[in-house]
């Protein structure tokens, strides 16, 4: 990956309108989401949590249909978009904010109506094909995801508009994890393009930013990351929509598909790392609190309301079991977390003194973090210019990682009636043994 990009433009994006001017509390469930930052001269440092800490890196590729002039005309305008993106920031303030630190140093994002930073480049390189080959990598992320430097580190939100040789656009994105989990985010990228689609008569719905303090302070235990011991590697696996009835059906037919493509990624994983028989092994996942909650939190919370389950047993039961049995364990755990056990949760993270982790690294190969993006809106971004071909994180390198996403073009129904994406980061030495059993658990998977 040779390709170069040429700053042609850096600028910085406040509120079209004044918005209130606050300190925003962060739930203990942002702050774990928090790295070492630079706020207020002073150092603050974090755990990692699985996937996208800190700044989340992602991409969103369009093409421009050069056979149509009219809406492609002013084909992503930049103009156009800093507008928009003007209108949306006034909704959507703490974007705009900087991470601060409170008198008793605690976390905080001060809503100052300050800016979003705005970066215009140019890939003369590079295609969109080219571009959809890539895999997620620092070099991919560096390419197309504006960098943030450390004296800058408290910036919320940063935007790069990539125009490429064919004439298509990367969208690269990095929102700081702290402030927005990934409904959140994608809520907000809605919001933008609605504003550049419709201008002024855009219909959404507001966010919500004020939420009483001891509405989110549950336990969830913390994930430890070491260094690796070897080299890591990322490979995007295609299970077809046919694949996933096919899987479905193995599993007795009422499983989501979020259960059974977790549960064939932990046993294919388990079997390829060779662990010993008798060792615990661990599949954790984050689930939305927001209906689960009561009152309910507002569908549209902008903040972190994610909580993590964990699922044990040992590798030799998780390597033998038929999928549907391992499916519905993942099934069980999920179903038992209702109101009243959230309720019932220590604020460990309150009253527990967060230590520093490095910002990479591995999770031991006995555990594995599932992410699961199906039924989120991030194909939803249609600046005016046609809905993006391809959504990706464009960094994934935290090891035995994974994400799941609803493939490009297709929708996002979290049913799962579309092809999907999955995306591991887990040791190189392994990678070509999970491949090889996914190949045979479901035959003639794009892999």
């Amino acid at each position: 990956m040779d390709a170069k990009v040429q700053v042609l433009e850096s600028s910085f994006i406040a509120p079209s309108e004044p918005t209130p001017r606050k300190e925003l509390w962060l739930s203990s469930l942002d702050l774990e989401f928090r790295v070492s930052t630079v706020v207020g001269g002073r150092s603050r440092s974090g755990d990692v949590h699985g996937v996208g800490v800190g700044h989340v890196p992602i991409i969103y590729l369009y093409h421009h249909n050069s056979s149509s002039d009219g809406a492609m005309a002013d084909f992503f305008n930049v103009a156009r978009l800093k507008e928009a993106m003007a209108k949306a920031l006034v909704a959507f303030y703490p974007l705009a904010g900087r991470l601060g630190v409170s008198s008793d140093g605690r976390m905080e994002i001060t809503c100052n109506d300050e800016d979003a930073l705005f970066v215009v480049a140019r890939a003369p390189d590079l295609t969109t094909d080219e571009v959809k080959a890539f895999k997620p990598s620092p070099e991919l992320r560096n390419l197309l995801v504006p960098r943030i430097e450390p004296s800058s580190s408290s910036i919320i939100m940063a935007i790069q508009v990539t125009f490429l040789k064919c004439g298509g656009v990367a969208l690269g994105t990095a929102l700081h994890h702290i402030s927005s989990d990934a409904s959140s985010a994608f809520h907000f990228f809605q919001t933008w393009s609605a504003f550049s689609t419709h201008g002024d008569h855009a219909v959404m719905e507001l966010p919500c930013h004020d939420l009483h303090p001891d509405a989110l302070l549950t336990l969830h235990p913390k994930l430890i990351f070491s260094n690796p011991s070897g080299p890591l590697a990322t490979k995007v696996f295609t299970i077809s929509r046919a694949q996933i009835a096919s899987l479905k059906h193995r599993c007795g037919g009422m499983m989501s598909t979020f259960c059974v493509v977790s549960a064939l990624v932990w046993q294919c994983t388990c079997i390829a790392r060779r662990l010993v028989p008798d060792s615990k092994v661990c599949l954790s996942f984050p689930i939305d609190l927001r209906r689960r909650m009561r009152p309910p939190l507002p569908n549209h919370y902008f903040g972190n309301a994610v909580f993590r389950l964990d699922v044990t047993s040992t590798a030799r039961d998780i390597a033998k079991e038929a999928l549907g049995s391992i499916a519905g364990r993942i099934k069980g755990v999920i179903d038992r977390m209702d109101e009243e056990l959230v309720r019932s949760a220590i604020d460990y993270f309150e009253m527990a003194q967060i230590g520093s982790r490095p910002p990479k690294g591995t999770l031991p190969q006995t555990d594995l973090y599932i992410v699961s993006w199906f039924g989120r809106p991030h194909y939803d971004a249609d600046f005016g210019w046609g809905k993006p071909q391809l959504m990706s994180l464009a960094e994934h390198g935290s090891g035995g990682c994974v994400c799941l996403m609803n493939n490009e073009g297709t929708t996002h129904d979290v049913g799962g009636s579309s092809d999907i994406r999955v995306v591991m980061c887990m040791e190189a030495v392994n990678m070509k043994e999970l491949q090889w059993l996914l190949g045979c658990l479901v035959p003639r998977t794009k892999l």
